[in-house]
């Protein structure tokens, strides 16, 4: 980015289904946040590239006998983003509940918990409209062909004014079955401009879609359709699902994302036009652009939303989050810094992919450096705790109390395929029960770990190539766990997080003479 242009991805990291809103001089953005808590990331901006995250709308998934366990396929998917009656609203749809709503007098709260507005299975991406000119309030939704037997259409709803309950059965206003060549339909947002009803909503698939736009002089249609953005000969596979926003000045703008395997839904930036016949265009004449000039917007200083920790009072920060709904007691508060994890008991310690206590953050989209510090403290043997690189595959370094009472350095992974763990490494003694530990994460997401026991930093096992989940990047990820049994099974601290740029010539780590022996040595 220079000071004339900036460069996509403006977020490079998994902010999935984004959708946007200005209110005044600000910019506001929030993603899907599937079965992680806190969820619902609120985003916030005054240029529309630098970005910085300030809280989340949802502490809690509801039901919360649903959210005891990770799933990563389910809970929040494709929220909307309004403001409306000096409120903002976020509307988002669980696949397995129906259309949830909280709302809120200002970003950062307080936010409403969340309210049921329709029940049903397989009702996503809603999105509301209160309709300034006739003073009426509109809702439009998709559908999971997963939960309900049906995909690819479009139903919509009037809405009470208040967003708590809709006023009718909903009508198909638009079924993408009649369109030739059209499918998987879905993530409409809702807009009134010059006269019209328009949809903006993807299809074709999030890996090789398009984005689609749809107008009609009445909410309930008929709509006629038009393709608005897509790959053409560009980089940027299926652009895809996002939100249109308009500056004081009148420039207009569309945020949405590309699928990028491991590293999860990045999120572009489009400049937008209205063109003589009234149409949208996108891009640049409907294709991405990698590089633009910048918004007509006050200069910002360069930002994102925070990566590094040192866990001040034993506190995370808003960038992390649980794979479940979070139980009293697996994070400490303490006077000093660094994180105070428990080492939960659970009988899936030999699958990370199972547990709920797994602490994460988004996989940076760039080529990074990843190293945090720890000491076990759990005197349990199998206690353990470590740095993770988590999604359907998993790899993670870290140190275990041995049944001799000793600390051994570990480094384990999981196939996809796997039902459980086992070493990527041969264990190693860890005198003093203290590591400074290291991931680098290469193109294609490709990880390579390393520690450094007091001794250098050393390489460990061979290299790991992270995978997303279903819908979601993958993730890092830092735990402490214990075996089943009873009482109290210690804790681990990390400290000094730190994600830095990893320079494309840098050479991995180098192995100095041993002086912690192998255990299979």
């Amino acid at each position: 980015m220079t000071g004339e242009t900036y460069t996509n991805p403006v977020l490079d990291a998994d902010w999935s289904d984004p959708d946007v809103v200005r209110v005044g001089d600000d910019f506001y953005l929030t993603a899907s946040s599937f079965g992680r808590a806190p969820g619902l990331p609120l985003l916030h901006s005054r240029d529309l590239v630098n970005w910085t995250l300030v809280g989340h709308a949802l502490e809690r998934l509801e039901p919360a006998r649903e959210f005891t366990s990770p799933r990563h396929d389910c809970g929040v998917w494709a929220p909307s983003l309004r403001h409306s009656h000096d409120r903002f609203w976020i509307f988002w749809g669980d696949p397995d509940q129906g259309i949830f709503q909280v709302n809120a007098p200002e970003i950062r709260g307080p936010w409403t918990r969340p309210h049921l507005v329709k029940q049903g299975k397989g009702l996503i991406d809603p999105c509301p409209l209160w309709d300034d000119e006739t003073g009426e309030a509109y809702l439009v939704h998709a559908w999971a062909k997963s939960r309900s037997g049906v995909k690819n259409r479009l139903t919509g709803h009037r809405m009470h004014p208040d967003g708590t309950s809709l006023l009718d059965e909903g009508r198909l206003i638009v079924d993408g079955d009649d369109i030739p060549g059209w499918f998987t339909l879905e993530g409409p947002k809702l807009y009134r401009h010059d006269g019209w009803y328009w949809i903006l909503a993807p299809a074709g698939g999030v890996e090789t879609g398009w984005q689609g736009a749809f107008r009609s002089r009445d909410f309930f249609g008929p709509y006629e359709e038009r393709i608005v953005l897509e790959q053409k000969d560009t980089e940027v596979n299926g652009p895809h699902q996002g939100g249109w926003v308009r500056t004081p000045a009148g420039e207009d703008w569309f945020l949405h994302f590309q699928q990028r395997g491991a590293y999860g839904r990045v999120v572009h930036l489009q400049p937008m036009r209205w063109g003589v016949d009234g149409w949208p265009v996108l891009g640049d004449e409907g294709a991405p652009v990698t590089v633009h000039r910048r918004p007509d917007l006050p200069p910002q200083p360069p930002a994102a939303p925070a990566a590094d920790d040192d866990f001040p009072g034993g506190r995370f920060g808003r960038q992390w989050s649980w794979t479940a709904n979070p139980r009293d007691g697996w994070s400490t508060h303490h006077s000093g810094d660094g994180l105070r994890l428990s080492c939960v008991r659970t009988h899936d310690a030999h699958d990370l992919r199972k547990l709920p206590h797994i602490l994460t953050q988004r996989l940076p989209g760039s080529p990074s450096a990843v190293e945090v510090e720890l000491e076990l403290h759990g005197e349990e043997p199998g206690a353990r705790a470590g740095l993770a690189v988590l999604g359907d595959a998993f790899s993670w370094i870290g140190l275990q109390r041995a049944a001799d009472g000793t600390v051994q350095l570990v480094h384990r992974f999981a196939e996809t395929v796997a039902e459980r763990e086992r070493d990527a490494d041969r264990p190693r003694l860890a005198p003093g029960g203290r590591v400074r530990l290291r991931v680098e994460i290469g193109a294609g997401a490709r990880c390579r770990f390393a520690h450094d026991l007091g001794d250098g930093l050393r390489p460990s096992g061979p290299v790991f190539a992270a995978a997303p989940w279903r819908w979601v990047g993958a993730q890092l990820g830092l735990f402490a766990l214990a075996p089943d049994g009873p009482g109290h099974a210690g804790a681990a601290t990390f400290s000094h997080f730190r994600i830095s740029p990893l320079r494309a010539d840098a050479p991995p780590p180098t192995a100095p003479p041993v002086t912690a022996p192998s255990l299979n040595a």
